[in-house]
């Protein structure tokens, strides 16, 4: 029997949250699973955090970039040369759910047609079921997914069949871009639902976070946070609502979506209206 799933955990400056995140994931896969390791960067506390997995059977690989070439070519890498059914990433600053591979990898089995199906890794406060209803559908196998054109990059599930039949990033292409691709191309993509939960540790609401100040999140600045300007909790707090918010109010029409990016500012302003408060994404 072949490889099941193959999952990068690519590191940066993570030796905060590593002890958590990487047993974590580890503990979550079963025989035929394993976790390839890239990290950027030298900052000795995380490569000592990670010298003691390297040996780990679990682990397949690891490799070692001296520069931050942040998420594109580990990603790359992965979806590359990997001969696993199916291809993944979590992220340093998440924790996985227990379960969460033979959950999704059981709903891909039982439904060919899905694409990326992924964790959830808001708070309760950010959910509405009234809001979200409409996405909620049911599939093969009793499983079901509130359905989104994209998921979150970390805690996903994709058939490496997609990497074969559209190649890989592109070279400035987002992983939401590549979802919307994957949409395109008939697959089905969504959050597996009742949600599979992911904590994002970076969430200054997690239990496990780091970022309890101004100063902690500008000496961490997750990248979504650093691409959009944020450099107060309260901004990285809005940011993060916003996105949940739309992830249950976007469009389910692949065409809608065609020049996404000039889109995201009408969108941006529709949620700023819609909330109260500056849109920071």
């Amino acid at each position: 029997m072949g490889r099941r799933a193959d999952i990068v955990m690519i590191t940066y400056k993570s030796a905060g949250y590593l002890h958590l995140s990487l047993p974590r994931l580890l503990e979550t896969c079963g025989e035929d699973d394993r976790v390839w390791l890239w990290h950027n960067g030298d900052d000795e506390e995380t490569l000592e955090a990670l010298r003691s997995y390297r040996s780990d059977p679990r682990v397949e690989r690891f490799h070692h970039s001296r520069e931050n070439v942040r998420l594109r070519p580990p990603t790359s890498w992965l979806w590359s040369e990997s001969t696993a059914r199916f291809v993944s990433k979590v992220d340093d600053d998440c924790l996985v759910a227990p379960g969460w591979l033979d959950t999704f990898a059981a709903a891909h089995d039982a439904n060919p047609d899905f694409g990326v199906i992924g964790s959830w890794r808001h708070p309760d406060e950010d959910f509405s079921l009234e809001r979200a209803q409409w996405k909620i559908q049911t599939f093969r196998g009793d499983h079901q997914l509130m359905r989104n054109l994209w998921v979150q990059g970390s805690g996903y599930l994709m058939p490496r069949s997609y990497v074969d039949r559209l190649g890989l990033l592109g070279e400035t292409e987002s992983f939401t871009g590549y979802c919307l691709r994957v949409a395109r191309a008939g697959g089905v993509n969504g959050f597996y639902f009742p949600f599979i939960r992911e904590d994002h540790m970076d969430d200054p609401r997690s239990p496990h976070t780091l970022i309890r100040t101004d100063a902690d999140l500008v000496a961490r600045l997750p990248l979504s946070a650093q691409a959009n300007g944020v450099r107060t909790v309260a901004d990285w707090l809005a940011q993060l609502e916003q996105s949940a918010y739309v992830l249950q109010t976007a469009s389910l029409n692949p065409n809608a979506y065609r020049g996404w990016r000039r889109r995201a500012k009408a969108v941006r302003n529709r949620v700023q209206r819609l909330v109260g408060r500056p849109a920071t994404w």
